[in-house]
């Protein structure tokens, strides 16, 4: 485990490796069983419409949406109108070990990047409370991650996240901008047709 401090910003971990290649596979099965049941959709932009270049889904009590009304978490898939499937064990288990003073996690993101796929500098500023960590977990090609600080304009540093890797954005890091540059196709051989899942989790609200 490696915390590195960016921008002066404690809190930011990079845990290169953490999930073996045969550990990565259950982690695509367990993601295949949720996108049966909530399948990948397409994500557009507030207000204008513009599609995001990465499809994505969700499982946990609520899941992240974006449409021409806004960012926001529900608890229905938008095209299915179903809940979202339950939060794998594996990554239940992840986040009691990662965020442990947490509670529980209430949604896990899964974002599907094809090789031209792309995510800007943003914050994760969407949950009713900042006091837990958000958890990210890489499968298949590798993609340059880059993060910042707490102003879009702060410089920023840029790493290589393989199939495997995970990353903690806690504390002071917690509010960091932070995007995916590119993703380098034919660099894992974990998805038959090449990509990369993202699967972020998150605690939305405050516990009660």
């Amino acid at each position: 485990m490696q915390e590195i401090a960016i921008n002066d910003l404690n809190g930011f971990r990079y845990l290169p490796g953490y999930f073996d290649r045969a550990s990565q596979q259950e982690l695509l099965d367990d993601v295949r069983s949720v996108v049966s049941q909530a399948p990948l959709y397409q994500p557009v932009m507030p207000k204008t419409g513009k599609p995001y270049s990465v499809k994505m889904s969700n499982c946990g009590p609520l899941g992240w949406v974006s449409d021409i009304n806004g960012y926001r978490y529900q608890q229905q898939h938008p095209d299915t109108k179903t809940p979202w499937p339950d939060i794998p064990s594996r990554l239940t288990s992840l986040w009691e070990t990662l965020a442990p003073d947490a509670p529980p996690a209430e949604a896990c993101l899964i974002n599907f990047y094809k090789a031209k796929a792309r995510m800007g500098l943003h914050q994760d500023r969407d949950e009713r409370t900042f006091n837990a960590p958000v958890v990210s977990v890489s499968l298949g090609d590798t993609a340059t991650f880059r993060i910042g600080g707490l102003s879009r304009k702060d410089p920023t540093k840029s790493f290589r996240l393989q199939s495997g890797d995970v990353v903690v954005l806690g504390g002071d890091a917690r509010l960091a901008f932070h995007g995916i540059d590119r993703v380098l196709a034919g660099t894992s051989t974990l998805l038959k047709n090449g990509g990369r899942i993202n699967l972020t989790l998150r605690r939305v609200n405050e516990a009660e």
